[in-house]
């Protein structure tokens, strides 16, 4: 992160601190909880205290250039998040181009989550149940329609700079360009295009036409090459991250290289043992994103479940400072101990067979919700569930002995000086091989 933009970000967080500070309230009672585990839990709280102890004093840890603070004790953090939990995300272009948007716990856990005591905490069992409670109570204000309010039409979400940054990030692989409206459900026409809280637009639908389904499965005919049932399509909106092969049962994901663990992935499950050795395919959701899941393949919905986890933890492997700021180099160690949804599916296909789908929360995006149910059939490109709040990642699990092909995307091979573009839900990610012949 540049200098420049570490201004902007300590400005952002300081006039909240500033607004905190002039507007005291009672803490909520989400909150309560928090401060009374933090104060009654010897561990907790020595963790608490020393994350922000071990920041450091100078730039650009310490205060902003104007001598505003920054949290700098568990109770101001309180504070903060009290006063978080009554306000949805505003659109701000400044913290837009620093790729912060949509994530206001963050920012005020930034510093303290990086140290060696904040590592700690945030793997903390009970603090990570604290957390959920939190992130509910402010699930419901984002569910309200007291949240609508950053939805403006001239400064917020719904303003031109705000829609063009959405339908610049919904754009991969259009053959000419679309509005906001044409790309979602929506109705200009109405209060808030018809969104009736943060949540609801956070949660947007694409328009059919817009993300078409590539191969659909009932356009299968004896002439096509490849056989449609073998084509795999994207089941988010989302940047490549990672493609791993011959992954093993048990591997240390907290060291540097982040090595995928499936047993710890898929938290012990009994169908753990078809994976190993097979392939790990991870591609972050940024903020901007669609925050919708939907099915890589036509098959049988098998089992279903969300694994509670962390919120807030960051790599071990992940050092302390200015460039290590983003949780995107740990999404490899988040898919072991993060919030995350577990969804199996068997597929029509033979050739693929068992595949399982995680999508795996990151901070304030950590409420998975699944809307299919075990022995439902699903198509492929079918809605599985969503992500709320803020930006994410997910995977795709295969079986070792099912022989894909990828796309250059997917392999992480984006043409000469270009940085990896987003692969747009529902287009062809893979091919199945088939075993036959």
């Amino acid at each position: 992160m540049a200098s420049h933009d570490h201004e902007l970000l300590r400005q952002w967080l300081s006039l909240t601190i500033m607004y905190v500070d002039d507007n005291p309230k009672p803490l909520l009672p989400a909150v309560q909880a928090f401060q009374d585990l933090i104060e009654s839990d010897a561990i907790v709280f020595m963790h608490a205290s020393s994350m922000f102890e071990q920041v450091p004093l100078e730039s650009p840890y310490d205060k902003d250039p104007l001598g505003r603070p920054q949290p700098r004790c568990y109770k101001h953090m309180l504070q903060v998040l009290n006063h978080v939990m009554t306000s949805a995300p505003k659109w701000d272009t400044s913290v837009h181009k620093m790729g912060w948007i949509g994530f206001p716990i963050k920012v005020v856990l930034n510093w303290p989550m990086s140290t060696p005591s904040g590592k700690a905490f945030f793997l903390n069992e009970k603090v990570n149940a604290a957390l959920k409670r939190i992130l509910d109570a402010w699930g419901e204000y984002l569910r309200s329609p007291a949240s609508t309010n950053v939805l403006s039409t001239e400064d917020g979400w719904l303003s031109a700079t705000a829609l063009e940054a959405l339908v610049d990030e919904a754009s991969a692989g259009a053959t000419e360009p679309l509005t906001f409206e044409q790309m979602f459900v929506c109705d200009p026409s109405l209060p808030f295009y018809g969104f009736t809280s943060w949540d609801d637009f956070f949660t947007r639908k694409f328009r059919p036409e817009a993300r078409p389904v590539a191969s659909p499965d009932d356009a299968a005919d004896s002439t096509t090459a490849p056989d449609p049932r073998c084509i795999i399509v994207n089941g988010c909106e989302s940047r490549p991250y990672r493609l791993a092969s011959n992954v093993a049962k048990r591997d240390h994901f907290w060291l540097k290289g982040q090595p995928y663990s499936l047993t710890d992935m898929l938290a012990n499950d009994e169908y753990t043992d078809r994976f190993v050795g097979g392939t790990v395919f991870q591609a972050f959701l940024s903020s901007l994103s669609y925050h919708r899941w939907h099915s890589p393949v036509s098959g049988t919905v098998v089992k279903t479940y969300v694994v509670p986890g962390t919120y807030f933890s960051k790599a071990l492997s992940q050092g302390f400072g200015s460039i290590h700021t983003s949780l995107r180099p740990s999404q490899a160690y988040l898919a072991e101990v993060a919030t995350r949804a577990i969804i199996f599916i068997e597929a029509d296909n033979p050739d693929i067979g068992l595949v399982c789908v995680m999508p795996v929360g990151m901070a304030e995006v950590s409420t998975c919700e699944i809307t299919v149910s075990e022995g439902q059939q699903v198509c492929k490109g079918e809605e599985l569930g969503m992500f709320h709040f803020g930006g994410s990642t997910y995977c795709l699990i295969f079986r070792p002995d099912v022989d894909l092909d990828w796309v250059p995307a997917a392999r992480m091979v984006p043409p000469a000086g270009e940085e990896q573009k987003v692969i747009p839900l529902n287009s062809q990610l893979a091919v199945a091989r088939s075993r036959v012949g």
